[in-house]
């Protein structure tokens, strides 16, 4: 007995693909995040080491430009990772909304997943309750002959 066909399949799968768009849309937003926040501690990292060796190195300067050149140096480094830290935040409020969507949309899936079960069972029962009455009309017409 061929099995009926889900009349929202169609919809099913047009949610499980918008269901795997949001997933790569999430793991693109997460890695940019990732990536972003890998390049805040390298620089972070750089200015603490340069900071370390101007320390060690101040009193061979001698020069109140190099000095300047520091201060300089030192100001546009903490201005570029403020500016990281900004972008930061802007991608994990990106990431947190595609998380979100996602969410969404694997409820969205989920719901008629569970649909299609559920008519599915209905299905088999109603098959199951078609094939014991069709028995028992047998068994009735046997026992009359």
């Amino acid at each position: 007995m061929a099995g009926k066909i889900f009349e929202l399949e169609q919809v099913l799968i047009y949610r499980r693909e918008m269901e795997k768009l949001r997933k790569q849309e999430f793991a693109a937003a997460k890695q940019g995040l990732e990536q972003a926040d890998q390049e805040l501690k390298r620089e972070e990292e750089l200015v603490k080491l340069l900071s370390n060796e101007y320390v060690r190195c101040q009193q061979d300067i001698g020069c109140i430009d190099d000095i300047r050149m520091y201060s300089d140096f030192f100001a546009r480094k903490r201005e570029e990772i403020r500016v990281q830290k900004e972008r930061i935040e802007c991608l994990d409020q990106i990431a947190t909304e595609k998380r979100f969507d996602l969410m969404e949309a694997s409820k969205e899936k989920k719901v008629l997943e569970s649909l299609k079960e559920k008519k599915a069972a209905e299905f088999r029962q109603e098959a199951a309750t078609k094939e014991r009455n069709f028995l028992d009309e047998i068994s009735i017409q046997k026992k009359v002959k």
